[in-house]
This record gives C-alpha cells, sequence and structure tokens, in this order.
C-alpha cells in the first residue's frame, strides 16, 4: 500500500469518484489507499460536495509551507503518548476541526475545540493552545470567549494556580436540550401565527405542521439525551492485555 502525500493525480480520481457517487471506501480501493486518508483529505477541503483536486493541492502545499516556517530549526515534533503517530494525530486534528466548521463553528473556535478534544486530560492552558496551534495569545483569548459563551468550555485553576481551558464530560448534552430549548420557542411562535393567520388558511397549516414535526422532535431528542447522557461519562479501563475498553462510570 504507497504511503506518502496524496499526489494530484490521486486528487483527481478523488474528485471523479465523489461526482460518481462513490463512498469513501470504495475511491480508497481504487487507489490503494486506507479510508482514513481519504476522509481526512475530502473532510479538511470543503467536503464531498465542495471537493476540488486544485484547491485540495494547493492548501496542502500552502499548509506544508506554513509548518516549515513555523517550526524552529533542528526542533522535532514533542513525542506521542501511547505510540501515537504525530502525523496521523497532525491530519485528524484538522480533519475534526474542519468538521465542525462545516457545522458552523467560526474557523479558530474549531481549531481550539478540536485541539481540546484530542487531548488525554481534555485540558488546555492558553499558552499551550497558542504553541499547538501557532496563532496569537488574541486569538486564543477570542476563541476562548466565545465557546465559554456558548457553554462550550469552561475554565479552572490548576495545582499552579494557571488557569485551563476544559472541555467538560456533559457538553454534547448540554448543547442537545438547548437545541430543544430553541425548538420550543420556534414551536410557539408557530402557533401563535396560526391563531393570526387563521386556523383554516395554508399558510396557518403550514406553520402548524412545522410546530407539530418540532414539537416532535424536540420531544425524542430530550428523551434520548436523557437515556444516553451516561455515555458520556463512559472511562476507558485498561484489559488483560493493556489495551482500553470503555466502562460506564457510575460513582
Amino acid at each position: 500500500m504507497p504511503g506518502g502525500r496524496l499526489t494530484q493525480q490521486e486528487r483527481q480520481q478523488i474528485a471523479l469518484g465523489l461526482a460518481d457517487g462513490l463512498a469513501y471506501a470504495e475511491i480508497a480501493r481504487g487507489l490503494d489507499r486506507p479510508t482514513s486518508t481519504i476522509t481526512r483529505e475530502v473532510m479538511r477541503n470543503g467536503g464531498p460536495t465542495a471537493y476540488r483536486a486544485d484547491l485540495a493541492h494547493r492548501a496542502t502545499e500552502q499548509r506544508a509551507r506554513r509548518r516549515s516556517r513555523a517550526a524552529p530549526r533542528g526542533a522535532e515534533a514533542p513525542p506521542q503518548a501511547h505510540g501515537r503517530d504525530a502525523e496521523a494525530v497532525r491530519e485528524y486534528e484538522e480533519m475534526f476541526s474542519t468538521v465542525l466548521m462545516q457545522a458552523g463553528t467560526p474557523k479558530m473556535m474549531s481549531r481550539v475545540m478540536a485541539c481540546l478534544y484530542i487531548t488525554d486530560a481534555g485540558s488546555l492552558t492558553a499558552s499551550e493552545l497558542v504553541q499547538r496551534l501557532q496563532v496569537s495569545p488574541a486569538s486564543i483569548s477570542k476563541a476562548i470567549a466565545f465557546l465559554e459563551s456558548q457553554g462550550l468550555v469552561r475554565r479552572e485553576r490548576d495545582e499552579r494556580r494557571r488557569e485551563r481551558y476544559v472541555v467538560d464530560d456533559d457538553i454534547w448534552y448540554q448543547a442537545m436540550i438547548a437545541s430543544a430549548q430553541a425548538n420550543a420557542r420556534i414551536i410557539e411562535t408557530a402557533r401563535q401565527g396560526v391563531g393570526i393567520l387563521g386556523p383554516d388558511t395554508p399558510a396557518a397549516a403550514r406553520l402548524e405542521n412545522i410546530a407539530r414535526f418540532l414539537d416532535f422532535v424536540s420531544e425524542s431528542m430530550t428523551r434520548a439525551s436523557e437515556q444516553a447522557r451516561e455515555v458520556l461519562h463512559t472511562k476507558a479501563e485498561p484489559t488483560s492485555g493493556g489495551a482500553a475498553e470503555p466502562s460506564p462510570d457510575r460513582e
């Protein structure tokens, strides 16, 4: 199986495969590449509907030049815990950031979130984020302020009194509940419109259908979030072979 960076010709084959509606695994088999390589390539370059081979190739070259300029001479990448492949981790972090951006999170906030999520501790200081992301302290401060306002990170002090930024285990649960609450406001407003527009009119029927749909979805989302909340607190436990298996935290 070939290694190294994707060539421009391979990127063109990826673009053709996406245009033909092929799955990532099928494209990967045609190029004799791992499926994960194709997934990372597509997701960090616009996603399956916006991927362009020439733009992806130029973006990769630009990223390589930026990393070359940013790295001090003679410096080596810090060793990764658990024997991880540093290049694979870096590429995954880029892909994760891209997915968050496509979901609507601004670029710097997405990069900070991805960086926090892939650390085992789930927390970093401002200086650590600056070093990892190669951006200014002001950029980190602005990103943290936004994420904190959305309930996506929290602050705490470590034993050295340094401020650390933490991704909480409950973040996704809180996000789902907030989404359901936002839907409740839309439902209420839609039903107010039914009374104003007249219950027997097409416009009122449309609004009532929207309200009923969102009501059902929100109720299902809230119920499922409550039932699945424990999953967010699952911890890894070492097995006899040294690997880790998920285990619910039942404190």
